[in-house]
């Protein structure tokens, strides 16, 4: 049985905060601020540009991802880090399309980050091939002898509806079409399982539920059925077969490793290995219980005290992430007067309160004061005031 009272005592959760806004940025691993002082110290102050070979610097990104690996269902050797999740995405699609030549449509749904979909825009317009989104319903009944990938993220962004990424993933290959899935909000907060679900490829990002820090780099995966035919079209220095080399024509490294482009982004790797040192011994499986937990007990609390508010997320815990949303007319304002009485959610437009349940720290005290303080501030009306109505340019 994981032990979650010792996981949370691993973060640094300021006083007097309740933190629902993981699925957005993890806190800080208490780890993580010795771990990037002693890199830089030890390493990079004394080593210069040795610590590529003498520190393992240039190794990183394979060591990293097959930490990442036990996470997401993968394997040894078959996760590699690196670059921004639009980055990974672009390769993925780029990869994916190029293995379905005789196919120029990549299916997608409405509820997809927007980030993915524009990546997908701008590459179908440069390679001719067609971006279709339709409902997150129809994604099945969508897949015909057209499609040349289907790409989707998991668990939405919005809603936390969770798709069936074994269901899918079957019928799209049946259909002919490669899979690729974005992890961004399924890593760190569901048992996902890239292998049993046999899936194509896989993105996602470090600094949600798996707390890198922010702008912590991304991850991809590449069942190793396409390992060696995958061809990138973003051809980096470091996914060279050698590229200590030089040479002026590019060759592919082997299997996962051809996915690397630039630099390693070493110091936030640290910080980002710190984090990962939390997940020794946590079962993906008590990870899921604690998750369904939280957010049944979350969303059964809403339901009771706080009138006004519509869940927005699937009822059945089986068809949802570690997420859970509420609509209301005003909830950009609502928002705001929550997270300054201490409780940080987060708002998505146009009326989305979204809250993330972050099982490695959050426990059910989280919930009944995130339950309690959002009915204080909706019967008391304390939303209602014109800090609360002023837009950041982050929300």
């Amino acid at each position: 049985m994981s032990d979650f009272i010792t996981t949370r005592a691993a973060f640094h959760l300021p006083d007097g905060i309740t933190y629902l806004d993981g699925n957005s940025l993890g806190p800080m691993p208490v780890a993580a601020r010795d771990r990037v002082a002693r890199m830089m110290a030890g390493e990079w102050s004394e080593m210069l540009i040795g610590g590529w070979n003498k520190a393992g610097w240039y190794a990183q990104p394979r060591r990293v991802g097959d930490r990442i690996a036990r996470l997401i269902g993968a394997g040894p050797g078959e996760v590699v880090m690196g670059d921004t999740l639009s980055i990974k995405v672009f390769q993925a699609l780029s990869a994916a399309l190029a293995l379905r030549p005789d196919r120029r449509v990549i299916l997608s749904d409405s509820g997809n980050f927007p980030s993915d979909l524009y990546v997908a825009q701008g590459l179908a317009g440069a390679m001719g091939a067609t971006l279709r989104v339709v409902a997150p319903d129809e994604v099945e009944g969508a897949l015909d002898d057209s499609v040349a990938v289907l790409m989707l993220t998991e668990v939405d962004y919005r809603t936390g509806r969770r798709h069936d990424m074994a269901g899918l993933t079957a019928r799209a290959q049946a259909a002919g079409a490669l899979t690729i899935w974005d992890l961004a909000h399924s890593a760190g907060a569901v048992d996902v399982d890239l292998t049993g679900a046999e899936a194509d490829f896989a993105v996602g990002c470090t600094y949600k539920y798996l707390n890198g820090g922010p702008g912590a780099p991304a991850f991809i995966w590449i069942h190793p059925r396409h390992a060696e035919a995958a061809a990138p079209i973003l051809q980096g220095w470091m996914g060279h077969a050698a590229p200590f080399a030089f040479d002026p024509e590019y060759r592919p490294a082997p299997g996962i490793e051809r996915m690397r482009v630039g630099t390693p982004p070493v110091i936030a790797l640290a910080a980002l290995e710190a984090a990962l040192d939390v997940w020794e011994g946590v079962s993906l499986a008590d990870l899921r219980a604690r998750s369904i937990e939280l957010t049944q007990a979350f969303i059964a609390g809403v339901e009771a005290e706080c009138p006004g508010l519509v869940l927005n997320s699937p009822r059945d815990p089986a068809r949802r992430g570690s997420q859970v949303s509420f609509c209301n007319p005003q909830g950009f304002a609502v928002m705001q007067a929550l997270i300054a009485a201490g409780v940080v959610g987060d708002f998505r437009a146009p009326d989305v309160l979204r809250f993330g349940f972050a099982p490695l720290y959050n426990d059910l005290e989280d919930v009944n004061r995130a339950v309690a303080t959002l009915a204080r501030i909706l019967r008391d009306g304390s939303w209602d005031h014109d800090d609360f109505q002023r837009k950041a340019t982050v929300t």
